[in-house]
C-alpha cells in the first residue's frame, strides 16, 4: 500500500474552477465515503478549503486510484474530467507525504505562512475518523504533518511573517478607507473564518462589529465573543446600508450580497471582503460607485502568495521572510525524512517477529526434546540449560535483527527483510508468525524491540 494525493488548488486552477470543486457539509462526507468505497483504495481523507481540494488515500494501484479520484471529483463538482485534468496535480508515496507536510506549514498556502490550515487539516482528519475512512497509515502520516506545521510555526515565526487572508484583506481595506478603528463592519457567517476575521477586526479596532448568520445562535455566539452584535441573515440589508467594511464567508452556494442589497447606500464608499467558495458576493457590484470588492480572484491575480514578498503580502526582499520561509522547508524536509524512515522500519518489524518467534519454536521444541531423553536432570540444571540455551539464541539473533530494521529506514530497505524471509523461509503473513510478540528473552533481543 502507497500514499496517493490527488488536488487542485490555487496554484493549478483559477478561482471560478476552485468554486465548483468546492465541497463542504454533507456534500464533503459523500465524497470522502465515495473515494474510500473505491475498489483500490484502503484508507482516504478529503482536505477542502477556500484555496485547495485534496484527496489523499491509501492505494495498491497508482493509475487505477488516480483516475478513480479524478471521476468521482468529476461527479461531484460537475466539471467534465477532461476540463478537470488538466489543472489536476498527482503525489505519490515520499512526494505525497512532503506534499501533506508542505500544505500544514503554510507553505502552500495562497499567503505563504497562514495558520488556518492547520485547523482544517485537524478537521479534515476528525471527519475521516468519525467516517472511518482512516486507518493506520493515514492517521500516522496526518498527524506528523499537523505536529510539523505546529513545529514550523513555533520555531520559524512564518506565521509572522506571512499572514492570514483576513489580515491581508483588511490592510487592503485600510488603503481605501483609511484607519479602520472606530469604523462600522459587518461579518457574514459564523464559521471559522467568520471567527477570525471578527477577532481580526476586534483587534485592528473595529467597534462596531455585526454578525450575520443563518443560524441566529451561532451569531450570537460569536457575537459575544468580540463585543458584536448578532442579526438574522435576513437584516442583511439593512446592516449593509450602515457598514463600512464587509466580510463574508459562509460559502452557502447563493449570493448574499448582490447590486440590489447595496441600493440603499448611495454611493458611500464600502470595502467588501469576500472570503468565500463558492462566492457570497457578486461580482457585479464592482460597477456600483463607492464600491471596492476583493475577493479570493483578485488576491490571486495580485500574488498574494508570492513567495519573494511582493505585493500586498509583504515587501520585495523582506529577508526575514525570505529566512522563514528556507528554515520551515529546512524543518519539512527533516520530518518527511524521519516519517519516512520509520514508516519503512515498521514495515520489516512482521519479519523480524517471525523470526524471533520461530527461534523460540526451535529453542522450546529442543529443550523438551532434550528433557524427554535426560529425565533424570533435577529442576535446577533443567532451567539453566533452558536459559543458557535461549541466550545463545538471543545473541546469534539480535545483531541482524537490530541490522535489518537499521537497513529498513533505507530506500531499498525492503529488499532486506526480503532476503531474510528467504533464508529462513519466513511467512510473517501466517497465525503462527507473530503470535508472539515479546522478546524472547533478555536484554539484547529487548534492544530489537525498542
Amino acid at each position: 500500500m502507497s500514499v496517493l494525493a490527488v488536488g487542485v488548488s490555487h496554484r493549478t486552477a483559477p478561482v471560478a474552477l476552485l468554486e465548483k470543486l468546492s465541497v463542504t457539509g454533507d456534500g464533503l462526507v459523500k465524497l470522502l465515503r465515495d473515494v474510500h468505497q473505491s475498489s483500490c483504495v484502503a484508507e482516504a481523507l478529503v482536505v477542502s478549503t477556500c484555496n485547495r481540494v485534496e484527496v489523499y488515500a491509501e492505494v495498491d494501484r497508482f493509475h487505477g486510484a488516480v483516475n478513480a479520484v479524478a471521476e468521482l471529483l468529476s461527479i461531484h463538482s460537475g466539471v467534465p474530467v477532461e476540463q478537470l485534468g488538466p489543472h489536476l496535480y498527482v503525489h505519490y508515496e515520499d512526494r505525497a507525504v512532503h506534499h501533506l507536510f508542505s500544505v500544514a506549514s503554510g507553505l502552500d498556502s495562497m499567503v505563504v505562512g497562514e495558520g488556518q490550515i492547520l485547523g482544517q487539516i485537524r478537521q479534515a482528519l476528525r471527519l475521516a475518523q468519525d467516517q472511518g475512512t482512516v486507518g493506520p497509515t493515514l492517521n500516522d502520516v496526518t498527524q506528523h504533518a499537523l505536529r510539523t506545521g505546529k513545529r514550523v510555526h513555533a520555531d520559524t515565526g512564518i506565521d509572522r511573517a506571512g499572514a492570514s487572508l483576513v489580515g491581508v484583506g483588511l490592510t487592503l481595506a485600510e488603503r481605501v478607507l483609511g484607519p479602520l478603528a472606530g469604523r462600522r463592519a459587518v461579518v457574514v457567517g459564523a464559521g471559522s473564518m467568520s471567527a477570525l476575521s471578527a477577532a481580526t477586526l476586534s483587534r485592528a479596532g473595529v467597534t462596531g462589529i455585526v454578525v450575520a448568520n443563518r443560524t441566529f445562535e451561532r451569531a450570537v455566539r460569536l457575537a459575544e465573543t468580540i463585543g458584536g452584535r448578532a442579526v438574522e441573515l435576513d437584516e442583511l440589508p439593512h446592516e449593509l446600508a450602515e457598514a463600512d467594511l464587509v466580510i463574508s464567508c459562509t460559502g452557502g452556494g447563493r449570493l448574499l450580497i448582490t447590486p440590489e442589497t447595496l441600493e440603499a447606500r448611495g454611493g458611500a464608499p464600502i470595502f467588501l471582503l469576500d472570503l468565500a467558495l463558492p462566492h457570497d458576493v457578486d461580482p457585479a457590484v464592482r460597477a456600483l460607485p463607492g464600491v471596492t470588492l476583493v475577493d479570493l480572484e483578485s488576491m490571486q491575480d495580485a500574488g498574494l502568495g508570492d513567495e519573494t514578498g511582493e505585493g500586498a503580502g509583504g515587501a520585495a526582499g523582506d529577508g526575514g521572510r525570505a529566512v522563514a520561509i528556507a528554515e520551515a522547508r529546512r524543518i519539512v524536509g527533516e520530518e518527511v525524512t524521519g516519517h519516512l524512515d520509520a514508516a519503512r522500519a515498521a514495515r520489516v518489524t512482521p519479519t523480524v517477529i517471525a523470526l524471533r518467534t520461530k527461534a523460540a519454536d526451535v529453542v522450546d521444541a529442543e529443550i523438551g526434546r532434550l528433557m524427554s531423553r535426560v529425565p533424570e536432570l533435577d529442576g535446577r540444571t533443567r532451567e539453566e540449560v533452558t536459559q543458557t540455551v535461549r541466550r545463545v539464541v538471543d545473541k546469534l539473533l539480535h545483531e541482524p535483527t537490530v541490522r535489518v530494521k537499521q537497513l529498513a529506514a533505507s530506500s531499498s530497505g525492503d529488499h532486506y527483510a526480503e532476503a531474510l524471509r528467504e533464508l529462513f523461509n519466513l511467512d510473517p503473513k501466517v497465525p503462527e508468525a507473530v503470535r508472539r510478540t515479546e522478546p524472547i528473552d533478555g536484554p539484547a533481543d529487548r534492544e530489537v524491540e525498542r
